[in-house]
């Protein structure tokens, strides 16, 4: 199960919805954490189409979100445990009425997930200290007025090795090659090739088990977005369509993964560092919008990589 140097440590109670929140997900309160609405057959037919009033709250649940990664990653260092990380997004989404949309989603015991070095994704936050020379992705969503947003960025924790740049760069850059093929008309397979080229050229691969989704109404809906070339998944984009696109990509050419205990941390089979980066993209007529993007980045297009962007 334990692939790399990582090892679980202790795991704080999981806390309450905060009190602010005006709605809350299906699954908020559930004993078993379900999210009833994400196994309807009418959710599992057709492509959401977002326009109006939808849109507008989509877009504010989206500027949201940003609000709350930038403030998580503004307390990111050396020395600060994940479950610190946990508690300033609980607080940050009680602060703007919204709810964390990971907490108790199938029972997941947290506000966000913190994923560090040979984790790929779903890294619970514990008591382990981040080190000088980790990559930490934060994975954040938020649920606000019946509409998820979902984002994530990794970051460089003091001076790492030239590989794990590499890989942090190529996680960044394979999701901007990918985006560049959003408009009307693409179909949702073609992304994957993108991907898989830009990181396979780079000496890494891609985490095929894992892929991009919609996200609006339901936290993880249709379409499915492969990451990996020669998927099979079914869609064509078309305007008002609102999905996330979050290659996960490892060092080496394993793309397998390992579930620890919790049954949620997946880290890398081969014990290398993994890295990712998401936003939520809306398709219009032009091209696309990301929705999540910085404040002052440009929103019809991803900026190239920058690492002092991602220095803590």
């Amino acid at each position: 199960k334990f692939t790399g140097p990582l090892r679980p440590h202790r795991v704080t109670p999981q806390m309450k919805p905060p009190d602010s929140c005006t709605t809350l997900p299906d699954y908020a309160l559930h004993p078993k954490g379900v999210a009833r609405s994400e196994f309807l057959r009418s959710n599992k037919r057709n492509i959401p189409v977002l326009e109006g009033a939808d849109l507008d709250t989509m877009r504010e649940a989206c500027r949201l979100g940003r609000e709350v990664l930038d403030i998580a990653a503004r307390f990111l260092r050396a020395g600060v445990t994940g479950d610190e990380i946990d508690r300033v997004v609980w607080q940050a989404c009680k602060d703007r009425a919204v709810y964390p949309s990971p907490l108790n989603y199938s029972l997941f015991p947290k506000s966000v997930c913190v994923s560090p070095n040979e984790v790929i994704c779903h890294g619970i936050p514990d008591g382990r200290k981040i080190e000088e020379g980790d990559i930490v992705n934060l994975d954040i969503s938020i649920f606000h007025k019946g509409f998820h947003s979902d984002l994530n960025e990794t970051f460089f924790i003091g001076e790492v090795d030239d590989d794990s740049k590499r890989l942090v760069e190529t996680a960044y850059t394979a999701l901007r090659v990918a985006s560049e093929m959003i408009r009307p008309g693409t179909m949702y397979r073609e992304l994957g090739a993108k991907i898989q080229e830009e990181a396979e050229k780079n000496g890494c691969c891609v985490a095929p088990s894992f892929c991009g989704h919609g996200v609006g109404k339901l936290f993880h809906g249709l379409p499915d977005v492969p990451h990996y070339r020669k998927n099979k998944v079914v869609g064509t984009m078309k305007l008002g369509h609102v999905f996330t696109v979050e290659p996960m990509v490892n060092l080496g050419t394993n793309g397998k993964e390992r579930i620890w205990p919790d049954n949620w941390t997946a880290v890398t089979a081969s014990g290398l560092r993994s890295a990712q980066y998401e936003h939520t993209f809306l398709v219009t007529e032009e091209g696309f919008e990301v929705l999540t993007a910085r404040s002052g980045a440009p929103t019809t297009s991803m900026p190239a990589f920058v690492a002092a962007a991602f220095q803590c």
